[in-house]
């Protein structure tokens, strides 16, 4: 025997929609077992499930997940901001962070920040409301009323892609200063003495590049050009700021791009003024993207593991959700220099 058709008339008392009532008495079961078996399913039988799954098919029935997390004090979504989504450097960590969160139960919510404190903050206020399980956050460079905002929410935040002790809650992440370094003594040591740097405007990026110029400094090398150019930076960017450079300072041997795309955009302009990569100028990017290793020469750069930080902000946001205490709360997965062709 079919089952009986839903009532168009019931289902719209109330909210205005299909019901959970509704889905119960079209699966031929209780409320409480269509809500386990959307919710727990291992709680209820294979042959159930596949009921209630047919009647939630032929109603449409949408699941209340604000009423659940009420209920439970969760509501299974953890908010992400990132600066931007135009650049690709932040989707190994975005695309491990949904994945990870997915096989726990979670669903992410994404949100693009911009590079300045009052998105950021606008941003923080509406999450916040929405009491997410978690917030990821890229950086740890927030003012000091989104900080206050966060701390006394009491939801577990984590940040992303910088580093420091004194976290808002839990980080993961690298030391943009010791990047900045490192780039300098690997190219100090390939023999390059004047150094130029194109970089983003954003804070991570500048904290690169001020350590690259005083690790300079300390190796005898005291002038490093720098042109600043606006993030998200692109390889049409780049291409701007080689001209600009070997106007400014055409003594430039190698130059320190903030990204990939400037450094593939420096290369290209390169190539188009008949100069030779690295015969005449040496080029390095940073975030290892997928098309660095492919580009003509092979960009040297710096590799992100965009992967692990993500799934280990998922491991925090999931531990604290589930009352684990959390004992090293700041983890600093590091970096690599990836050399290749370009210098």
């Amino acid at each position: 025997m079919s089952p009986p058709p839903v009532s168009t008339r019931a289902a719209r008392r109330g909210s205005g929609g299909i019901t959970l009532s509704d889905v119960s008495k079209l699966a031929g079961v209780s409320t409480i077992t269509v809500s386990r078996a959307l919710n727990t399913p291992d709680l209820v039988s294979p042959e159930t499930r596949e009921k209630v799954r047919a009647a939630v098919e032929r109603t449409g029935y949408v699941p209340n997940r604000l009423a659940g997390g009420l209920a439970s004090n969760r509501s299974r979504l953890v908010a992400a901001l990132v600066p931007t989504i135009a650049g690709p450097v932040f989707l190994e960590t975005i695309q491990a962070l949904t994945e990870a969160l997915d096989e726990a139960g979670y669903q992410l919510m994404l949100g693009q920040s911009g590079y300045h404190h009052s998105r950021e903050d606008a941003l923080i206020d509406a999450i916040v409301g929405r009491r997410p399980d978690g917030i990821v956050l890229t950086g740890i460079m927030h003012s000091a009323e989104g900080r206050r905002r966060l701390l006394a929410s009491g939801i577990p935040v984590v940040e992303t892609w910088d580093l420091t002790p004194t976290p808002v809650d839990m980080l993961v992440g690298f030391s943009h200063e010791k990047v900045g370094a490192a780039i300098a003594h690997f190219l100090h040591g390939k023999g390059y003495r004047h150094p130029a740097v194109v970089t983003g405007d954003d804070q991570r990026a500048r904290l690169r590049c001020a350590s690259f110029t005083e690790a300079m400094a300390g190796l005898g090398v005291r002038s490093v050009a720098v042109h600043t150019v606006a993030a998200p930076t692109t390889l049409g960017s780049g291409r701007v700021a080689l001209a600009a450079l070997l106007a400014d300072a055409p003594q430039t041997d190698v130059l320190v791009c903030s990204s990939d795309a400037l450094a593939h955009g420096v290369i290209t302009e390169a190539h188009a003024r008949g100069l030779r990569v690295p015969g005449d100028v040496g080029v390095m990017g940073f975030g290892d993207l997928a098309f660095a290793q492919h580009a003509h020469p092979a960009i040297t750069t710096v590799r992100i593991d965009g992967t692990a930080i993500g799934h280990q902000a998922a491991r925090f946001i999931v531990e604290r959700a589930q009352g684990v205490e959390v004992v090293q709360k700041v983890i600093d997965l590091g970096f690599s220099l990836i050399e290749r062709d370009s210098v």
